[in-house]
């Protein structure tokens, strides 16, 4: 997914706000685990698990950690919001 092209308005502004790189997101989006939001859209984050599996493939650390930070929200193919998460993820 070609993430200038799939940002809403707000997206992109979120993005600017939040200082996260498109590169960042990509990574998000490519790596990130779905989960449903039950507002019609899917939260995609990188879990722990997921982190460890890349450590264990030769990824470099600090990017990874980034990737654990970092939430997008999609729907209807096009990225909602962009945000840092601060708290665990609700999985209802």
């Amino acid at each position: 997914m070609n993430v200038e092209s799939s940002l809403s308005a707000h997206a992109a502004r979120r993005i600017r706000q939040r200082g996260i790189a498109p590169a960042l997101v990509e990574r998000v989006l490519a790596y990130g685990r779905e989960a449903f939001d039950h507002h019609g859209g899917m939260v995609v984050c990188v879990d722990r698990a997921t982190r460890e599996s890349l450590r264990r493939r030769g990824a470099a650390g600090r990017d990874i950690d980034r990737l654990g930070g970092v939430y997008v929200v999609v729907a209807d193919g096009a990225i909602v919001t962009v945000g840092h998460r601060y708290r665990r993820l609700r999985r209802r």
